[in-house]
């Protein structure tokens, strides 16, 4: 060991005697060109280089050479992965900046643009799209959650408070990007033309339902529309979302990966895995979290330490930003940002939505238990973020008190219509259950199908009779 360092002292000094391999390590070396370069005019490059690309190796003993270390311009070490400064200054990186990483928005509570915004004008085709499917995921989200308490289905988790990252981040994509949600995210879906009907079907796991009534309730998904089906367990689809990403760049598709997840999955090791795999693979992924302040019951201040999600992206090398998730515009805005840096760069990017949880967790939750009514009430009337959106596209003469009238009226009858329609539906036959899995099933199956068979008809009055055996 004594001999290791003796020799690590005498390449350093070598690394001070040689002007030709200094010109060759600081000309030469990929560092020299940052990789946060970007002709977009919404990125800032930093002062600092950060590691995106592939570096030179550490440089070959021969190699190593320099001048003076009183020469302030050679102040930098080889390392593999690249140069580093040196300072003979001992200082350690503080566990947070003074000041927080601020938040990109557009309007403001009341509707209104803000000054000197330079954001990317919305058609009014759009712009009514938006909103028109925003006020449906609201109606859709009410009505389905009255149906559960109503017992006419098993469990519901409503979007309340998240209708504009839901909406406005699926209308900045194409219909060719791949989702794959956590399951706050039924808004995309929607957007994307999943109807009222096939929504009904799922929650109710009837015959007309794509996951043939295997999957609990709000676990959706669609071939056709790009989405993947919800998983339960907590950020598994981040890494899933990078390799997905990456399968499209080795296909040069002109596409990208979205997904989407809470401030809890952060804690999760999922979430490092993914953002850590995406950037070493320079994957085209888009990380949305939906920063809403409670892991059910688990507030941010007990999740973690740092300034929210947005500055671990740049621990992974990965370009970041922080966003008003209530603020339409301004999620509209950043994911078309993101999806064009993401496609066209071939690199991840991280998006913080800030946003607030109106409803409770899930139709198991109860969130007064854990949290103020007044706060609650606060963001469902000051911060909401259809009413916010509504001003501006009524200010815009875009929306009017009777076409909302008569949108209101007709979403209610349309989900009321899907509901009934979807209980009157058959259930999925029981060989379902068995089917989808293997070619051939395996004998050990076979005897499982054949023993529920003769369980259910021994004791038809414990089971469904809707359900064909």
């Amino acid at each position: 060991m004594a001999i290791g360092f003796s020799r690590s002292r005498n390449i350093v000094s070598q690394l001070q005697k040689c002007v030709k391999t200094r010109e060759f390590l600081g000309r030469r070396s990929s560092w020299t060109s940052s990789p946060f370069q970007s002709s977009s005019s919404n990125v800032t490059s930093p002062a600092l280089f950060l590691p995106n690309l592939r570096f030179n190796s550490t440089i070959s003993e021969k190699q190593l050479a320099g001048d003076s270390d009183d020469d302030p311009q050679v102040q930098s070490l080889d390392f593999p992965g690249g140069r580093v400064p040196y300072t003979s200054e001992m200082k350690f990186i503080w566990e947070s900046s003074q000041n927080r990483v601020p938040c990109y928005r557009v309007l403001n509570d009341n509707g209104e643009l803000i000054r000197n915004n330079n954001f990317q004008q919305v058609s009014k085709e759009i712009a009514v799209k938006m909103y028109k499917d925003m006020l449906t995921l609201q109606i859709m989200d009410n009505m389905f959650y009255e149906a559960q308490r109503q017992g006419r289905i098993s469990f519901y988790l409503t979007s309340f408070g998240e209708e504009a990252i839901n909406i406005a981040s699926a209308a900045a994509l194409s219909k060719d990007d791949i989702i794959l949600p956590q399951y706050r995210e039924q808004g995309v879906l929607l957007h994307r033309g999943f109807t009222l009907l096939e929504f009904a079907n799922q929650c109710l796991g009837n015959k007309a339902d794509h996951g043939k009534g295997r999957q609990m309730p709000i676990h959706y998904g669609s071939n056709r529309h790009n989405y993947f089906n919800v998983s339960s367990p907590i950020a598994t689809q981040l890494p899933q979302a990078a390799g997905v990403a990456y399968s499209l760049k080795m296909d040069k598709k002109d596409a990208c990966v979205v997904t989407y997840f809470g401030d809890g999955g952060t804690s999760e090791g999922d979430f490092h895995a993914g953002l850590n795999f995406a950037a070493v693979m320079e994957a085209p992924v888009i990380f949305i979290c939906r920063n809403n302040g409670w892991a059910i019951s688990t507030n941010i201040s007990e999740q973690f330490r740092s300034d929210g999600i947005v500055v671990k992206g740049q621990a992974y090398g990965i370009r970041s930003i922080r966003i008003d998730g209530n603020d339409a515009l301004a999620v509209y805005n950043a994911i078309h940002a993101a999806r064009d840096m993401a496609v066209r760069e071939q690199r991840p990017i991280l998006v913080e939505a800030m946003t607030y949880r109106v409803g409770h967790h899930s139709t198991s939750d109860d969130s007064t238990k854990y949290r103020a009514l007044d706060e609650i009430e606060y963001w469902k009337m000051s911060r909401n973020p259809v009413s916010i959106f509504k001003k501006w596209v009524e200010s815009n003469g875009w929306w009017s008190e009777t076409e909302e009238a008569e949108l209101q009226s007709s979403i209610r009858k349309q989900v009321l219509q899907a509901i009934q329609v979807a209980e009157r539906t058959e259930k999925p036959p029981l060989a379902e259950l068995f089917s989808d899995v293997y070619d051939h099933p395996p004998p050990n199956l076979q005897e499982q199908e054949k023993q529920l068979r003769e369980t259910v008809n021994r004791n038809r009055q414990n089971y469904p009779s809707d359900v064909p055996v």
